[in-house]
């Protein structure tokens, strides 16, 4: 009954990004010395902070390579995605870049490490372009995602736009056609004067 009581207490953590509504999520682990238990997702708990709770898809990304780079993506209004990703094997240089007219960090960037090992969540919310760089081979990126696919919505960010200024912590060696495809934004676009990673 305790063992029962201490799992059904575990939460998640939420930690504040320099851009809003963006957040990172640490599951809180009960250990013992079978190993740990921890809770990922809780619809209370998102609800609670104003979060999106809807679950449309779930999707993963496998990458055999290190040097791998995925993004930047967004899916456009009407049809615009809520997504939390999440490392659950191998590591990635995880990025997202606020495209929100109305958002007062327009612009910035931000990034962390997400791991297998660290267990570490980003949620993603509309309007916010997300992509990836994997630091190891065969990694794998797990997406709980709040829309379905509408490809007619699908937009996407240049990893390498000058006018966001990302900065990776090497350079890609694998990334499609599609990706490398997007468009530069307007020469007049405002590049933000800071970002931040962790």
């Amino acid at each position: 009954m305790e063992r029962a009581r201490r799992h059904a207490e575990a939460g998640v953590n939420f930690r504040e990004t320099p851009l809003p509504g963006v957040f990172l999520i640490d599951p809180d682990r009960r250990e013992d010395e079978r190993g740990f238990f921890a809770r990922t997702y809780c619809a209370e708990e998102f609800s609670s902070r104003g979060l999106e709770t809807r679950i449309a898809q779930c999707s993963v990304s496998f990458n055999p390579k290190r040097g791998t780079l995925r993004g930047m993506h967004l899916q456009m209004p009407p049809h615009a995605e809520v997504k939390l990703v999440r490392c659950t094997r191998g590591a990635v240089y995880d990025v997202v870049v606020d495209m929100r007219g109305e958002s007062p960090t327009l612009g910035r960037w931000f990034a962390a490490e997400l791991t297998g090992e660290n267990r570490t969540m980003l949620y993603i919310p509309e309007r916010v372009a997300h992509g990836f760089l994997t630091l190891a081979d065969d990694t794998e990126v797990s997406y709980q995602i709040s829309e379905f696919y509408h490809p007619e919505c699908a937009r996407g960010v240049r990893w390498d736009d000058p006018a966001v200024g990302i900065q990776w912590p090497f350079s890609p060696t694998m990334i499609s056609p599609r990706d490398t495809a997007f468009p530069l934004l307007l020469p007049e676009w405002r590049r933000p004067e800071e970002s931040e990673r962790i």
